[in-house]
């Protein structure tokens, strides 16, 4: 397995629109184990294939407390939705910020798991968020997109700011390193 490196926004990859999976073979399965590595390592409770730079329809999730309840949607769709709620959301892609989204409480998904046999599932509370939030970067949408204009140009401002930081300080580290 391999940790894969998650892109951030606002890396213009991000927005792709993944296609759908039609291969279900021995390197769609090391896929899936190297999405759930990065996932866990991030730490993360779920992680789309666009967000890591694989643009096929690639969900892995794992909302359970103790991480052992790994779960696998590929090519997912939204059968229906019931409700809504409003609920901090946070992403791997956007380290650092959460803000409050307006999702549908209860969905019913249709997916296809790991081998490409089709299963259905009802989610309600952080799993039917997370599944919705993860779908979204499947159609190349953030959750900052549904906060205000002024939000996410500070976001942005802030992640460029934090990215030259950390840069500034890997350079120096290298530097002391060097003697």
């Amino acid at each position: 397995m391999a940790r894969l490196q998650i892109l951030e926004y606002p890396d213009p990859r991000l927005r792709t629109r993944a296609k759908p999976v039609e291969v279900f073979d021995a390197a769609l399965s090391r896929q899936v184990e190297d999405m759930f590595e990065t996932m866990y390592a991030a730490p993360g409770i779920g992680l789309a294939a666009t967000q890591v730079d694989y643009h096929k329809r690639l969900i892995v999730m794992d909302v359970s407390e103790d991480k052992r309840q790994p779960q696998v949607f590929i090519n997912p769709e939204i059968l229906t939705a019931e409700g809504t709620g409003t609920g901090e959301e946070g992403c791997l892609s956007v380290p650092g910020i959460f803000d409050e989204v307006k999702r549908a409480a209860r969905i019913r998904a249709r997916a296809q798991d790991a081998t490409g046999k089709v299963f259905e599932t009802d989610l309600d509370g952080l799993a039917a968020v997370c599944l919705q939030h993860e779908m979204d970067h499947l159609e190349g949408k953030l959750f900052v997109d549904y906060l205000s204009d002024l939000k996410r140009e500070r976001i942005r401002k802030k992640l460029d700011k934090d990215r030259k930081e950390r840069a500034s300080k890997a350079a120096t580290a290298s530097a002391a390193r060097a003697y």
